[in-house]
């Protein structure tokens, strides 16, 4: 079996490493942080995420973290009309045979890392800053903190700078979508009892829009909401946001947003410029490839971008399972990828725009919400990356 090499700690990263060492690979994961977690945010893992989680025995940990909502609902900005609804909750699990659930980030995180740290055929290395990736015909290399390290692999899974992208195929410059993004984190005890259903919420209005769903087991409400702006371009995660600013977005809306926005706080609200990348043509070259957002960073509006670095874990690991050609496998691995996560990454770009109409549009737009949801879903959900490598 080989030693993989894999730069980069996340979701992605960790997940590609379990799925690697149970098909009986050694793998060493590379992580800058000297502890592995994430800044507080949500994230919704639809059945094609958690039927790999469940195939790698993380159904426990991850049912003692999330929160398994009942539907996805869409609602009208100022009125709060539903416009449109599908449900979620055990008619996904009966549909799919997997769950839809929302998770804190740092949840996922720990549940992945705990799975990683008691597996044997994996060694993480955290608070290791990669600085140097290459490869020869029979060999890939890092040099992590002055130490190199060997392999006959290397997977990217270093996020939206990568490292291992440059090296591959040079810098890219991304674009700015012209819209800016808040995130907060709300205790429920400090909401209006009832104010919220258990749903994954979704409110259009004109050049903005809000998500909010539980998460940590209904103790926190995570919140992502996103306006159209120009002159604000900082791209970081982790820039404290101005809960007036905020409040001020959201003038007129809903009072359950009102509700909501007048919860933040200064201490837990974060707002970040949004950027888009384009499809990569290529992922591979030689014995390096890429994984997650590396390679396919996804706008979130369609809450898919760590679900495909999931699916990309299962893929990969099929594709290399058998051994053979090292460069032909991961080529195959790319191929089998890129056309699904192109489609999420074009999806959402669109979503963008869809979003935030306003006038005849939006009203055109709210009469044919639905009508084709089940289908895209359908697609979406059905999604098997366990099986993907077989099949395609």
């Amino acid at each position: 079996m080989s030693e993989i090499l894999i730069v980069g700690g996340g979701i992605g990263g960790l997940t590609a490493a379990l799925c690697l060492a149970k098909q009986g690979h050694r793998v060493q994961v590379f992580e800058q942080a000297s502890v592995i977690s994430e800044a507080g945010a949500g994230l919704q893992l639809s059945p094609n995420a958690t039927r790999v989680l469940f195939h790698l025995g993380l159904q426990t940990p991850l049912a003692e973290v999330a929160f398994a909502p009942q539907h996805t609902q869409i609602r009208h900005w100022r009125t709060g009309r539903l416009i449109s609804s599908n449900l979620l909750g055990e008619t996904v699990r009966a549909r799919y045979g997997f769950p839809y659930l929302n998770v804190h980030r740092g949840d996922l995180i720990g549940v992945l890392e705990r799975a990683v740290c008691s597996e044997p055929r994996i060694i993480l290395h955290v608070g290791r800053r990669v600085d140097a990736v290459r490869q020869d015909t029979d060999v890939v290399s890092l040099v992590a903190d002055d130490k190199s390290f060997d392999g006959e692999i290397l997977i990217g899974a270093d996020g939206i700078r990568s490292v291992v992208r440059e090296v591959l195929f040079g810098p890219e410059r991304a674009t700015f979508t012209g819209n800016v993004a808040w995130r907060m984190l709300i205790p429920v005890e400090e909401l209006p009892a009832g104010l919220l259903p258990p749903v994954a919420g979704l409110w259009w209005g004109p050049g903005r829009h809000f998500v909010h769903y539980f998460v940590r087991r209904g103790e926190l409400v995570n919140c992502v909401c996103v306006v159209e702006q120009t002159g604000w371009t900082v791209e970081s995660w982790t820039e404290p946001g101005n809960p007036d600013e905020l409040r001020a977005a959201f003038a007129g809306w809903h009072p359950t947003i009102q509700n909501l926005v007048g919860a933040a706080r200064p201490d837990s609200l974060f707002k970040w410029a949004l950027f888009d990348r384009p499809p990569m043509p290529a992922w591979s070259r030689g014995r390096m490839s890429l994984l997650g957002d590396a390679c396919h960073p996804t706008l979130p509006f369609m809450a898919q971008g760590a679900a495909m670095a999931i699916e990309d874990g299962a893929v990969l690991a099929a594709c290399v399972a058998g051994g053979g050609d090292i460069s032909a496998n991961l080529d195959r691995y790319a191929h089998l990828r890129r056309s699904r996560t192109s489609g999420i990454q074009l999806g959402s770009r669109r979503n963008a725009t869809i979003f935030h109409l306003s006038g005849v549009k939006a009203w055109l737009r709210n009469r044919a919400a639905g009508k084709a949801a089940s289908s895209r879903l359908d697609g979406l959900f059905r999604y098997d990356a366990i099986r993907a490598a077989d099949e395609g």
